[in-house]
C-alpha cells in the first residue's frame, strides 16, 4: 500500500455537483476539513449550479465497476459513504461492490430530492434501495422528506415528537441497516433535532436553526463528515456527534462566502478561514 495506515481514508460514491456546493464535490470538502484522506467513485454527472438541477447524466455501471476495483485494489479504505446514485441499475452495481468489498463502515444518504427540490433518485429504484443497499448500512441518513418516501408514509414526518420520531426510525431500522439517523432540518422550529436510533436505543442531537438561504450541500457534508470521523475510529454516537459540530459551524460561516445567485453552499473550511 502507497499511504501510510494510520491515514484515515474515506471512499465517497456519489454524483458529481458542477456548482460544487454538493455531491462528490461537498464530500472532499467534508472529508478533507474533518482531517481525513478522501477518494471517490462518481455515480453520475449532473449540470447544476445554486439555482437547482439542469441535467443528469448516469455513468455506465461497468464503469462504476472499474472505479471500485481501482480504488480496492490498491486503497485501505476505512469508510465508504454513498450519496446520489439515480436509479436502480446503478444501486445494484454499488450494492455488488459493498458486498464484494466489504468495507468495515458503510454510511448511506438516502438522496432523494435537492435542497433545490429537483428528484435525484428514480421512484421506481426506492425498492431496490431498500432491498439492496439499506440492508449493508451502518447508518442511514434521511431528511424528512426522504424518510417519508423511504416508508410511504403520510406527510406528517415534519415533527419534534420523540414517540413518533421514535416509531420512524423503528420501521427504516426493520430494513436491516444497523442504525438510523433521520435529520431535522425541515422542521418547523427554533431548534433542529435529528434522531437516531442504534444499539444504543435512541439519542437525539439538537442544534439551533441558522437564519440563512445558504444551506446547499448539507446532508452530503453531514454524512461525508460521519464517515470521516469513523474512519478516525470514532464510535457511531461520538462520530455523529463531531459530524453535527463541523456542518453547524459550516452553517453558521455559510454567509462570509458569495457563491451564485440561489442556495449557496455552506462554508467547508471555515476553521482555515478564520
Amino acid at each position: 500500500m502507497s499511504q501510510s495506515p494510520n491515514t484515515p481514508i474515506v471512499l465517497s460514491v456519489a454524483g458529481s455537483d458542477s456548482g460544487g456546493g454538493a455531491g462528490i464535490q461537498a464530500d472532499i470538502k467534508a472529508i478533507s476539513a474533518t482531517g481525513s484522506y478522501a477518494c471517490t467513485v462518481i455515480t453520475a454527472l449532473t449540470a447544476q449550479n445554486t439555482r437547482g438541477v439542469s441535467g443528469v447524466m448516469a455513468v455506465p455501471g461497468d464503469f462504476i465497476e472499474q472505479q471500485f476495483e481501482a480504488i480496492f485494489s490498491d486503497i485501505q479504505v476505512d469508510a465508504v459513504k454513498i450519496g446520489m446514485l439515480g436509479d436502480s441499475a446503478t444501486i445494484s452495481t454499488v450494492a455488488a461492490a459493498i458486498r464484494k468489498y466489504k468495507p468495515e463502515y458503510v454510511v448511506l444518504d438516502p438522496v432523494m430530492v435537492a435542497t433545490s427540490g429537483d428528484v435525484l433518485l428514480a421512484a421506481e429504484a426506492t425498492d431496490t434501495l431498500i432491498n439492496e443497499l439499506i440492508p449493508l448500512a451502518d447508518v442511514i441518513t434521511p431528511n424528512l422528506p426522504e424518510a417519508q418516501a423511504l416508508l410511504a408514509a403520510r406527510p406528517a414526518l415534519n415533527t419534534t415528537d420523540m414517540n413518533e420520531t421514535e416509531a420512524q426510525c423503528k420501521q427504516l431500522l426493520s430494513y436491516g441497516c444497523q442504525s438510523v439517523l433521520i435529520k431535522g432540518g425541515h422542521q418547523e422550529a427554533d431548534t433542529s433535532t435529528d434522531f437516531w436510533l442504534g444499539s444504543e436505543g435512541l439519542r437525539t442531537y439538537s442544534s439551533q436553526r441558522i437564519d440563512t438561504k445558504n444551506t446547499h450541500g448539507t446532508g452530503c457534508t453531514l454524512s461525508a463528515s460521519i464517515a470521516s470521523f469513523l474512519a478516525q475510529g470514532y464510535p457511531m454516537a461520538e462520530a455523529i456527534q463531531q459530524a453535527k459540530n463541523y456542518i453547524q459551524a459550516a452553517i453558521e460561516h455559510a454567509d462570509t462566502l458569495k457563491i451564485g445567485e440561489g442556495s449557496g453552499p455552506v462554508h467547508h473550511f471555515y476553521r482555515q478561514a478564520l
